[in-house]
């Protein structure tokens, strides 16, 4: 059992700029999904609710302690979500929302995923197809609509998480008085 300690000063640096970048990256996050798509593409409410909080889940998915991991995260995210797309967009184009294939593409997401070779996807996967779902059974009109503007959201997401890890990590932090820039954190 590890012993707890308090951050020394360099740590809690750096501890309080990477929350400071999530919340900001997040905060930019929603607000170009909030504000900027309904102008680009009208929804519901309900709907764009949906893909303000999946975008933002997706902006803090990507932020990691290492641009490297940063970005596998990200490679990670497009992947369960580019398979969640593909599977709910061919079910939404034919058929409606019903509970049973809300379980049904959840399951095909992660077997997918696992069948492809990244295992380590299939949670993501099917948390993408479970919201893809979920947003087609709020917006019923339009549901084979939901699995594109999701992918739409999860990309804004990644961008921006992306961006910030790299600017927490190749600009802020090295500027902090205190910074030993290890490879640990900036690689």
């Amino acid at each position: 059992m590890s012993q707890l300690r308090w951050p020394g000063r360099a740590e809690l640096q750096i501890a309080v700029l990477d929350c400071a970048v999530m919340g900001t990256a997040c905060l930019l996050t929603y607000w170009l999904v909030t504000i900027v798509q309904p102008h680009v593409y009208t929804t519901s409410r309900a709907a764009g609710q949906i893909g303000a909080l999946w975008a933002v889940i997706s902006t803090v998915f990507v932020l990691r302690d290492s641009y490297q991991h940063s970005t596998a995260a990200a490679l990670s995210r497009m992947a369960a979500t580019s398979v969640s797309f593909v599977l709910c967009l061919i079910y939404l184009v034919f058929l409606p929302f019903h509970s049973w294939a809300l379980g049904l593409l959840i399951g095909a997401s992660a077997l997918a995923v696992t069948l492809l070779g990244r295992p380590g996807d299939a949670v993501s996967a099917g948390i993408s197809s479970a919201v893809v779902m979920i947003a087609a059974r709020l917006s019923p009109q339009h549901a084979w609509e939901q699995p594109v503007l999701r992918f739409i959201d999860t990309v804004v997401g990644v961008i921006i998480g992306v961006a910030a890890a790299w600017l927490a990590l190749r600009v802020i932090r090295p500027r902090l008085p205190q910074h030993q820039g290890g490879p640990a954190t900036a690689d």
